[in-house]
């Protein structure tokens, strides 16, 4: 996405690939299961809806991997939060919209649209980027 570069502490989208899913749906599985009297003091129970692959969730970006896809291209470690009380740590993460990959939300979309050099992109009210007419 042009000029606007992941760092540390910024907020992009992870979608689920299958085996995130399977993981997650696993560890909430094992508790609901489990006698929570047998676990050991400060053991984290994974509680939470059921998560699908393709779901589309928060990742904190962790650490970011300059060109580990190729000049330009971003590799991301982040924590994604996920709908319960847990998180789901992911490595190297690459660029793009299909499962196990992270991509821009859509007001980040918006702001490089406006930034980039030589835009005619109108905004909105709301600071949309909208088509110039």
């Amino acid at each position: 996405m042009g000029n606007v570069t992941p760092t540390v502490g910024r907020v992009v989208y992870y979608r689920l690939s299958a085996d995130n899913a399977a993981a997650i749906n696993k560890r909430r599985e094992d508790y609901s299961k489990s006698d929570e009297t047998d676990w050991p003091m400060g053991a984290q129970a994974h509680v939470g809806n059921h998560a699908g692959e393709g779901d589309t969730l928060p990742m904190i970006v962790v650490g970011v991997w300059p060109d580990e896809y190729g000049p330009g291209t971003f590799g991301l470690n982040g924590q994604v939060i996920l709908d319960g009380n847990d998180t789901l740590w992911v490595t190297s993460a690459k660029q793009g919209g299909e499962p196990g990959q992270w991509d821009w939300m859509p007001f980040q979309k918006d702001q490089q649209a406006r930034l980039a050099p030589g835009s005619t992109v109108q905004t909105n009210a709301a600071g949309q980027a909208v088509s110039a007419s």
